[in-house]
């Protein structure tokens, strides 16, 4: 894959406020390159101007006092470049944090757990996990998504590069961020603050969709999960054990707001914040026993048989 085109590459924004930092960079980059190019150049001057050895004849060299203009100079330059450097990047910081939300925006409330995302859709009703879906703006008619970033736990980090700047979760301290991607696709992120064992797959997972492609994901994200017949054996063993406590299944007696809502689990395609694929043999042995897949997680093994595990899998494989 093209450097460029990597989905975590901070020098390709494609959003608003990852465009207004990566300008940022590169300003502040020209500026520092053109100090390291005076500097340096003096530097040569100086070791090629007076590399030439002088007998030593006991006489004091010649003294050179203070001059005013040169001590104006190394006082006065250096301190207009921090000044300018430094409103460059309050201009960039208020743009983004004090941008306007339109009546059109979207609003999403991301919560981070150990180890996991959730995703609320408050406007719509919809709530998932681990995977956010957000449609595409149009920088001719902005269609901004805003977020509010919230922490369940521990402080967490929510930072795709390519959309925006990392902005942090602090437990009972609410933060926000917004982001107008101009392109489709799929965008990768990182819990970039350490929150325990399974930071390095606490991962991120943004689907930029179309505007009918998002509305279509809504839709059928609002709807209460799908459940076959063929599917009652898995389903009676989810039901009777603890993980109707932790998980979420509309339509059922899964009630629990622990772990991630499973309504519709295989309208995603991994598992474990991104930890594996959401697949029949992943799902088995998730099941079976989280830690071969993510040791350390906060989903507990349930002591169940390979058998009844595949089975609670197979009913998992209903939920779209």
């Amino acid at each position: 894959m093209h450097p460029f085109l990597s989905p975590t590459n901070i020098f390709a924004p494609v959003s608003t406020p990852a465009q207004s930092i990566f300008d940022l960079s590169r300003f502040v980059l020209m500026v520092t390159g053109a100090i390291f190019a005076v500097v340096f150049s003096l530097l040569t001057y100086a070791v090629t101007k007076f590399r030439k050895r002088v007998a030593n004849d006991g006489r004091e060299p010649a003294q050179v006092y203070g001059s005013t203009q040169v001590e104006l100079a190394w006082t006065v330059i250096p301190i207009l470049i921090v000044v300018v450097l430094f409103l460059a990047a309050a201009r960039v910081i208020a743009s983004i944090q004090n941008a306007t939300r339109p009546s059109n925006a979207l609003e999403v409330t991301v919560i981070g757990h150990q180890f996991w995302w959730e995703y609320r859709y408050p406007s719509r009703g919809v709530v998932t996990a681990n995977e956010l879906h957000i449609p595409v703006s149009d920088p001719a008619h902005p269609t901004p998504t805003f977020l509010t970033l919230l922490s369940a736990d521990t402080d967490h980090s929510f930072w795709v590069p390519r959309l925006a700047g990392k902005t942090d979760l602090i437990p009972n301290h609410p933060n926000n961020m917004w982001v107008d991607p101009h392109e489709t696709g799929l965008y990768l992120g990182q819990c970039a603050q350490y929150c325990g064992t399974q930071h390095a797959k606490m991962l991120l997972r943004v689907y930029v969709d179309s505007q009918e492609d998002f509305d279509r994901w809504i839709h059928e994200q609002s709807r209460p999960a799908h459940i076959g017949a063929a599917a009652s054996e898995g389903q009676r063993i989810f039901e009777r054990t603890a993980c109707i406590n932790c998980h979420t299944i509309a339509g059922t007696p899964a009630n629990g707001a622990f772990g991630p809502n499973l309504t519709h689990l295989m309208s995603r395609q991994t598992i474990a914040s991104g930890a594996d694929k959401n697949t029949l043999g992943t799902l088995i042995a998730w099941i079976y026993n989280p830690d071969l897949i993510k040791p350390g997680c906060k989903m507990p093994s349930m002591g169940l048989s390979t058998v009844q595990a595949a089975a609670v899998a197979e009913y998992l494989l209903t939920l779209r």
